[in-house]
């Protein structure tokens, strides 16, 4: 309690809003010679987030599932922006497609930004029988930051951001049951848990890597309903369709992409972050807890040190098998 107090009383504030969009929060920054990688840069708000950082100057490289959606939006930001802006596929459910990803790149790299996501997908199972939302969300951004290391720690300043949701209110990680293997599979808690594992890898990276140089935090960046990424939450029957209706919004708290990829941006750049992690962000602001009853701030499970810990070690076994097999 003593912890979160002081947290609570030294947050982080600052000029912009959740009306800010990722160019107003660039303005005036200049970001050459800095190195980025943006996961699930192909739309939303993680291509307003590459197209914000390539005009202010920084080497942008962008992934996507596959390296014809990653090509198609660099290309249309290095023609905005007039900097060009590099393009990679980087599948998270393939363990393969991130190492090579990883293998490629040469020298420091100064910010990851872990934005690409899964909701609800009508496939919630891999090949391995895993639930391929905390695979997707979680584990495979896992392995991209593990296997980009030694390129953040050479940076000596790097960055991890780690988009998260204000949906990691609904669940902490199902500890004794990750993947729906003896309880019921509901698809709205599952991705809940992701982003919790989100914001509780935030913390443990920092924990481990402050050291290094690394830092971590986790964002929210608001309901942003032209990403595409609730496509499937419409054809959610049952008792899910009911929790997920409970958490609707109003429509004044709805962003566009641009205003949803601000925090982000704020996040990655400001002068104010230097050497702060392990916290979480919304509104271009740093979040105090939660309050009973309102979307804002962040669960007591999601910014636990010892959560983070445990979380830390459970992703190494779960990286550990899936390489074995």
């Amino acid at each position: 309690m003593r912890e979160q107090e002081h947290l609570v009383s030294h947050l982080i504030t600052t000029e912009f809003s959740a009306e800010s969009t990722a160019a107003e929060v660039a303005a005036g920054t200049d970001l050459s010679g800095k190195h980025i990688v943006v996961t699930g840069g192909a739309s939303g708000i993680g291509a307003q987030t590459a197209r914000a950082l390539a005009d202010a100057g920084a080497r942008v490289t962008l992934t996507a599932r596959t390296l014809t959606a990653a090509a198609a939006v660099a290309h249309e930001i290095t023609a905005a922006t007039g900097n060009h802006v590099r393009a990679a596929a980087v599948d998270l459910t393939d363990l393969t497609s991130i190492e090579a990803f990883a293998e490629q790149w040469t020298g420091r790299l100064d910010v990851l930004i872990n934005n690409a996501g899964v909701m609800m997908p009508p496939d919630p199972r891999t090949s391995r029988g895993w639930d391929s939302q905390f695979v997707t969300n979680h584990l495979g951004h896992a392995a991209l930051t593990f296997a980009l290391h030694d390129a953040l720690a050479e940076s000596g300043a790097a960055r991890i951001v780690s988009v998260s949701s204000s949906a990691h209110l609904l669940s902490d990680i199902q500890w004794d049951d990750i993947h729906f293997e003896r309880i019921p599979y509901n698809p709205l808690l599952a991705y809940a848990q992701s982003k919790t594992a989100n914001t509780l890898f935030a913390v443990a990276a920092t924990q481990r890597w402050s050291a290094e140089g690394i830092t971590a935090n986790a964002v929210h960046p608001g309901v942003i309903p032209d990403t595409g990424l609730q496509r499937h939450v419409a054809a959610i029957p049952g008792d899910t369709a009911k929790i997920q209706n409970s958490a609707q919004v109003t429509p004044a708290a709805i962003k566009t992409p641009q205003q949803g990829a601000a925090t982000t941006v704020l996040v990655a750049t400001s002068p104010l972050l230097e050497g702060v992690g392990g916290r979480y962000f919304e509104d271009c602001r740093e979040a105090g807890p939660n309050v009973a009853g309102e979307r804002t701030g962040y669960a007591p499970w999601a910014l636990d040190p010892a959560a983070a810990d445990k979380l830390w070690h459970l992703t190494r076994e779960h990286l550990t098998s899936a390489m074995r097999h």
